[in-house]
């Protein structure tokens, strides 16, 4: 079972996290890790506080000469910014934050909780997707996040080219709408106000068959809604079409089914082909070979310049919000952070579908299973066997 925690608060020493169930034999590439971090401090709209951090990856178990040896992985980042201890108690509690609430659940001030509940947690989480990346990769599985909609502005990518997403300033891949999206973020900035937006993430190269219909928790579908749904600020996720299925006559949304006869042997869809893809690369929870398709809404940052109203939680008046330093607009980073999270519950069904504690097993397993199922075809299927 390949899983993890992090620990670790926004201004404390540093955020950890242990990796375990992650298999052998694969060479742990901190650049390629580095390269997802520096993404996430990045995009227009940024804080002061990424200027101050220089997020990269320290291993500190679980490799052997920078290969992977099977036990658990740890991972930290330093905290440049650390001055936990000298922070003040945040006197007015801010809206749509866990300020209020988790002081009250907790039986603690406002600073205990909201530096475990800061985005800042999900730096970790990048590194540990940019882990899992490395295992896909050496899978020819591939995950890609960018920025699908902000501020209200829709960008639909004309390519996913990883090029021409990392040359956008908010990670788009429609340069013709990026100085638009610019403008709004600007005018957002000037107003003291905050934008939010929709990010996307799409897989390809996976196999047929990862995740279950046979079980609730085993559906993928549903363990990267709860994967997805657990970043920071975000509010909805969807799976393909999404809520627009609900919109349209079952005819419009069920994708055909069609085969290929010539295909080649080593196709992982073994020769079906979908013209649509409105499930998302999912039906009844399983993958289907189409590309997976994963969609979040993040909301504006709660935190604004111009401080929304609240109430002081010493004389119960009212009070200006607390202000913490913070984002005019974080979207780009959270298609960072989609993709890392999505890549890891990609890489757990993986791990789970096939069993092997080295990557030498697991791409064994693979090519066993998928020659299984060729031969499943081929014989269970043949003319004349099955009524």
């Amino acid at each position: 079972m390949l899983r993890y925690l992090t620990a670790g608060e926004s201004h404390g020493p540093a955020l950890t996290a242990i990796v375990e169930g992650f298999p052998s034999g694969i060479t742990l590439d901190a650049e390629f890790i580095n390269i997802d971090l520096k993404r996430r401090q990045g995009g227009y709209g940024r804080g002061k506080r990424q200027t101050l951090e220089t997020d990269r990856v320290i291993v500190d178990s679980g490799t052997y000469h920078g290969v992977t040896t099977g036990g658990p992985i740890t991972l930290r980042l330093i905290n440049n910014d650390a001055k936990l201890e000298r922070l003040k108690e945040p006197t007015a509690p801010r809206g749509g934050h866990i300020d209020l609430a988790g002081s009250i659940a907790y039986q603690t001030g406002i600073r205990q909780v909201l530096e475990r509940a800061s985005a800042r947690e999900t730096a970790m989480r990048v590194a540990v997707g940019g882990l899992a990346k490395l295992l896909l990769r050496d899978l020819g599985i591939d995950v890609f996040g960018y920025v699908r909609e902000l501020g209200g502005i829709d960008a639909p990518p004309v390519s996913l080219d990883p090029a021409l997403r990392d040359a956008s300033p908010v990670y788009s891949c429609n340069p013709e709408i990026d100085p638009g999206i610019v403008a709004a973020i600007d005018a957002a900035r000037e107003a003291g106000d905050t934008l939010g937006g929709v990010v996307e993430a799409v897989v390809t190269g996976c196999p047929i068959g990862l995740g279950s219909h046979a079980q609730w928790d085993r559906k993928l579908d549903a363990r990267l809604a709860l994967a997805v749904m657990s970043i920071q600020a975000i509010k909805a996720v969807e799976i393909g079409l999404g809520v627009e299925a609900a919109r349209r006559p079952g005819s419009k949304v069920m994708d055909p089914i069609r085969f290929e006869p010539e295909h080649d042997p080593s196709d992982r869809r073994f020769g079906f082909r979908r013209p649509t893809n409105n499930a998302g690369g999912i039906e009844g929870g399983t993958t289907n070979g189409e590309p997976i398709v994963v969609r979040a809404a993040k909301k504006p940052i709660s935190t604004l310049a111009a401080r929304g109203p609240s109430v002081n939680m010493a004389t119960k008046g009212e009070s200006p919000a607390s202000y913490e330093r913070s984002d005019v607009c974080a979207v780009p980073a959270a298609s960072v952070i989609l993709e890392s999270v999505v890549a890891f519950e990609i890489a757990s069904a993986v791990a789970e579908r096939f069993v092997g504690s080295s990557l030498d097993a697991i791409r064994a397993a693979m090519n066993a299973l998928h020659d299984l199922s060729r031969r499943h075809l081929d014989e269970y299927w043949s003319a004349g066997t099955r009524s």
